[in-house]
């Protein structure tokens, strides 16, 4: 054992040591940059030989002692916790440890925990079992909230279930909160069996339910989401909006003569992408133009504004609210590819042969002059009938270069499912708001032929900018999607053959293909396509040569959407190095170690985002009680079902004392509650007549009743 080694070692049981990043560490061992090779090598063997592990900030920890594992805790409605142990750990009989609500100490939602393990699972068992000993490290100690008051104290009844007490917060009116106000909490003691109220205090007060903008702020406090940038931040942005010059089109390629289009959501207001498209006037082949906003122009690495932009790592689209990875005079102004306007951007020049086929791919700096901003819906109708469309509408040369795209779109998407690609539809909900601004309804989000002009377009770039990459031999941040666990894709079969599907080769993808096309012709694409994405990992950031299982692509990075994801932009200033001709530099710990933050980040925002649109939901339906709705019935269990409106896209559960009319048992194979006496069931995908019976905004639940059953089984 080397002298380094010895003193790692010895600083990471040290009973004092908090985990820390590599360079952090570094520094507290004294280290020289000379020494960053040998370090390096050092820790990279303690970690391969299991005595240190990296945990999810990327942070160095010794290995916690055998029959344990770390992980992120997660409560569960009924009290009990599971555990997701990390990955890379010895432990691979189970990822999830399920915890008894006694054994789960004070530990919270989103907590690291180390977990003594108490029982492996068998064969036919999904989870170990075990018991928190220790929090290692808090997901967040603000949480939030409704207050009120019971006997002369103040209580603070936190959004969600995993604490079903209200949290005491001392005397009442702090803050100057009053009854049914939404307020923020810094908890000072977590709820445990013995002290189920635990103790916090009011850090801010929101609003009282129901005023317009405190639902949004609420879902911002809940999710530690900044909404506001530094001064220093905007500062830098107005420093670089002063250097910028339109007419300065120095080592850059100009493109300003070509018909570059942008197509985009009516509602956008940062656009990162532009597209043209032309035939080669001697080869017949396809030139497809990819221009993406250069917004590392802007923002020069390490200076406030990239700081920032990483510690965001992601805008965050709520609805009626952006909150913007970069300030908006760059986001929304200087980078973004508006109409008419002379814009940087980094081009990727595609060529295909007549039938989709890839040719050639280059890459450059470049400048071009958006000619037409088109929405999703403009195009769209113009393709369903372009004969109804007059060259006064619309210019001769736009016409052919939408209908050039469809057909080229068309033939890159017929590729790719030959390949395997797996396409899940998922329902979104579109909000639709009254003059008051209130929500009045929502519809489901449609992704039709102009959807998926961009989309392939975007998937094209993607793909050459990862391969050029790998061909040089230089890692970069790739966007990864691992393949499943064919244990995973053996539930799936299972499942689906229940409902009466044919899957006899589970991790054939052509077979995984057919089930999903059949779902939606048979209705039963919610609960289908849902069932797929449990199966499937988590879509990830880092450096890994690893292949996009959804997507059937062996090389794929994110490099379209700089203004609002920080992995393009870290792919954008590597790729910016190649066009210059440099090598870029590379760190694969240090893309390892981001890739994990920029991973964590986009689950944080969507988790946002979803919420805020479901509890605008449930505020619609809370004054719509004994409204009937048709919904699918997307899972089943022996205390009932949940099911998501097919026009109104929330979900809310059934329970099984609803069903009045009879005795039902579960059948666990099929997926059904079957009546005892008659003939009734109800069956996972099938559609049925639902009613609005409760709305819980604090807890954010939706309980249903069936208002009409499905038809009788045969």
């Amino acid at each position: 054992m080397s002298e380094l080694e010895s003193r790692l070692l010895a600083t990471l049981n040290s009973r004092h040591y908090k985990p820390l990043t590599l360079k952090a560490l570094a520094r507290r061992l004294g280290l020289v940059s000379g020494n960053d090779r040998e370090f390096r090598k050092v820790v990279r063997g303690l970690v391969q030989t299991g005595r240190a592990q990296f945990d999810r900030d990327h942070q160095l920890r010794a290995t916690p002692p055998h029959g344990t594992v770390v992980g992120l805790f997660r409560r569960t409605h009924s009290g009990r916790g599971v555990v997701r142990a990390h990955h890379g750990q010895a432990h691979r009989v189970a990822q999830e440890i399920a915890i008894a609500e006694h054994d789960c100490l004070d530990a919270a939602n989103g907590d690291e925990v180390l977990v003594k393990l108490a029982k492996k699972p068998s064969r036919t068992e999904a989870y170990a079992t075990g018991e928190v000993v220790k929090v290692l490290q808090r997901n967040t100690r603000n949480f939030v909230g409704t207050y009120y008051e019971h006997r002369e104290q103040g209580y603070v009844r936190v959004v969600g279930t995993q604490f079903p007490q209200g949290i005491w917060v001392g005397d009442p009116g702090a803050k100057g909160a009053k009854p049914d106000d939404q307020v923020v909490i810094e908890m000072l003691r977590f709820p445990t069996l013995t002290d189920e109220r635990g103790q916090a205090v009011i850090t801010e007060v929101l609003g009282e339910r129901g005023k317009p903008g405190v639902d949004v702020l609420m879902v911002i406090r809940s999710h530690d989401l900044p909404d506001a940038f530094p001064e220093d931040v905007l500062a830098d942005a107005r420093h670089q909006a002063e250097l910028f010059h339109e007419d300065d089109f120095s080592g850059r390629t100009d493109f300003t003569q070509s018909l570059v289009i942008s197509i985009d959501p009516i509602d956008a207001r940062d656009f990162d992408d532009a597209v043209a498209l032309h035939k080669d006037a001697k080869t017949g082949n396809w030139v497809l133009e990819v221009h993406v906003a250069d917004v590392a122009h802007f923002v020069p690495p390490g200076s406030p504004l990239d700081r920032e932009a990483r510690r965001r790592g992601t805008s965050v689209y709520l609805p009626g609210r952006v909150l913007p990875m970069i300030p908006e005079l760059i986001s929304n102004g200087l980078a973004s590819l508006q109409q008419d306007r002379v814009r940087y951007v980094r081009t990727a020049v595609l060529e295909f042969q007549p039938d989709g086929t890839p040719v050639s791919a280059d890459f450059h700096n470049g400048v071009i002059r958006n000619r037409r901003r088109f929405t999703y819906e403009e195009v769209s109708e113009f393709l369903a009938k372009p004969e109804a469309v007059g060259d006064e509408q619309l210019a001769p040369e736009l016409r052919q270069t939408l209908l050039n795209m469809r057909e080229l779109a068309i033939m890159l998407r017929a590729r790719r499912f030959k390949r395997g690609a797996l396409e899940l539809t998922m329902p979104e909900a579109v909000l639709e708001y009254d003059s008051e601004g209130k929500v009045s309804g929502a519809h489901l989000a449609v992704h039709d032929i102009s959807h998926q002009i961009i989309e392939e377009f975007m998937l094209a770039a993607n793909t050459a900018v990862a391969t050029l990459f790998h061909d040089r031999k230089i890692a970069t941040m790739r966007r990864i999607h691992p393949a499943p666990e064919p244990s995973a894709l053996e539930q799936f079969a299972d499942f689906v053959n229940h409902l009466g599907y044919r899957v006899k080769r589970s991790q054939d993808r052509f077979e995984l293909q057919r089930v999903l096309e059949h779902s939606r012709i048979k209705g039963e694409a919610p609960a289908v396509h849902y069932a797929l994405l449990r199966s499937l990992k988590q879509a990830q950031y880092g450096p890994m040569e690893e292949e996009h299982y959804a997507l059937a692509i062996e090389h794929y990075c994110h490099f379209t959407s700089p203004i609002r994801r920080y992995p393009d932009l870290v792919v954008h200033r590597m790729l910016a190095q190649l066009i210059a001709g440099r090598r870029p530099g590379s760190d694969v710990s240090e893309l390892t170690a981001l890739g994990d933050q920029c991973s964590r980040l986009e689950r944080r925002a969507e988790k946002a985002e979803r919420e805020l649109v479901r509890l605008k939901l449930l505020t619609f339906l809370s004054t719509r009680i004994g409204m009937q709705m048709p919904a699918t019935i997307t899972s089943v269990s022996e205390y009932g079902f949940f099911a998501v409106g097919n026009h109104l896209p929330v979900d809310g559960m059934v329970h099984i004392s609803t069903l009045e009319d009879d005795y039902y048992y579960f059948d666990d194979a099929t997926h059904t509650l079957s009546a005892s006496k008659g003939k009734k069931r109800y069956r996972l995908g099938d559609t049925i007549t639902v009613e609005i019976l409760r709305v819980d905004l604090t807890k954010r639940t939706l309980d249903l009743k069936a208002a009409r059953p499905p038809r009788a089984s045969v």
